[in-house]
């Protein structure tokens, strides 16, 4: 499963694909994937370097 970050206001999920409403800010956004993949963040599923706002 693949984690998606909220481009408008930053929320992250974890889902097969992305909604089209964000279920924190309500707004129709984009929603980035910020899936892990290197070892380096394997713990925690989602690369946090990804989309820094």
């Amino acid at each position: 499963m693949a984690s998606w970050k909220c481009k408008n206001c930053g929320y992250t999920m974890t889902a097969d694909a992305p909604p089209e409403q964000c279920p924190s800010c309500k707004e129709k956004c984009e929603f980035l994937d910020n899936s892990c993949y290197t070892p380096d963040c394997a713990a925690e599923g989602a690369d946090h370097r990804i989309a820094k706002q």
